[in-house]
């Protein structure tokens, strides 16, 4: 079986494109740049493409019976906030579109926890879908990206949904995210950590989540996030793991918040990210708990363990030349 992976060069497709290749499914991934792709990735089929070009996703589509739609921007922060709704929400379209004319057989998009309703500190599933806007450009394209993919499965496509927590572990590339977050603590560059946490889970254990969830129903949806840990917490299993670094004081949150509002409004003038972007700080302390009992119990979805996901994760940055001894 032919299978499009779109973002493949993210943590979350990169590590999708290896599953299926150790699955020994055919792969054809669409990305911006052959020449970079080639370099990074696995010997796949490479096929020149931007899911923003309906046209470039028509074609890489032929032929394919499966698709995994992982392409997103996941920042929290853009110049120009209109290029959330192009990639997130059009370019899902455009792949949905595309994948409904070819009839494809399946089709797995990435979304988010994002999505989903939740209380402050409340464990939460699958079963509740935000009607509220969320708080960021971002989580408001990814909501609008999701209510699209509803309306291409009511037309006959057979999509399923994959609803991350933050993602680490081994990438193609450093991409924007946890990962990059973890890299410059080992560099000594976050001189504070944020107030808060967030919900974590390994690139590899969401990858094998997508595969499974491939197999369920038309319509499913599952959560994959292996726990909730604190800014403290997850740094101290960084710095362990790596024996470098150190883990930093953490800023009070009404400084957090100070600084997040000063850099928000001096963004809009200078045109360059703030320090702390507002939905990132209100995503940590909002103590976001999603529970994957689902996933655990009916796809059969075992992740790995926190403290081991970290050692793996820095032993595979040392390898790709991302920490610097």
């Amino acid at each position: 079986m032919k299978t499009l992976v779109t973002g493949a060069t993210g943590t979350v497709g990169g590590a999708v494109v290896k599953e299926l290749i150790d699955a020994g499914r055919e792969v054809r991934v669409l990305v911006r740049d052959v020449e970079r792709a080639r370099a990074i990735l696995p010997a796949v089929e490479l096929v020149k493409g931007d899911v923003t070009d309906a046209a470039s996703v028509t074609s890489a589509m032929a032929g394919c019976k499966a698709v995994f739609h992982t392409a997103g921007l996941p920042e929290q922060w853009l110049r120009d906030p209109k290029r959330f709704t192009e990639v997130n929400v059009t370019g899902s379209v455009n792949v949905g579109e595309a994948a409904l004319a070819a009839r494809v057989e399946r089709f797995v998009y990435t979304s988010t926890i994002d999505v989903f309703a939740w209380k402050h500190g409340e464990p939460f599933d699958e079963s509740t879908l935000a009607t509220d806007p969320k708080g960021s450009y971002y989580e408001r394209s990814k909501q609008e990206a999701d209510r699209a993919m509803v309306a291409l499965a009511g037309r006959g496509l057979p999509v399923r949904y994959a609803h991350p927590a933050a993602v680490f572990g081994d990438a193609p590339a450093l991409n924007p995210g946890l990962n990059d977050v973890i890299i410059r603590l080992l560099h000594g560059k976050v001189p504070m950590l944020l107030p808060g946490g967030i919900p974590v889970v390994m690139a590899a254990d969401v990858a094998r989540g997508h595969l499974l969830l491939e197999a369920a129903p038309a319509g499913a949806r599952a959560i994959f996030s292996e726990r909730f840990v604190s800014l403290v917490e997850l740094a101290r299993a960084v710095v362990d793991a790596a024996g470098k670094g150190k883990v930093p004081g953490v800023m009070p949150r009404w400084l957090a918040r100070v600084v997040s509002v000063t850099g928000e409004g001096l963004a809009k003038i200078i045109r360059k990210p703030p320090l702390i972007p507002a939905g990132q700080l209100q995503f940590l302390l909002e103590d976001v708990h999603p529970t994957a009992d689902h996933a655990r119990r009916d796809l059969g979805w075992a992740p790995t363990p926190f403290p081991e996901a970290i050692t793996a994760s820095i032993a595979a940055f040392r390898a790709r030349g991302w920490i610097k001894e």
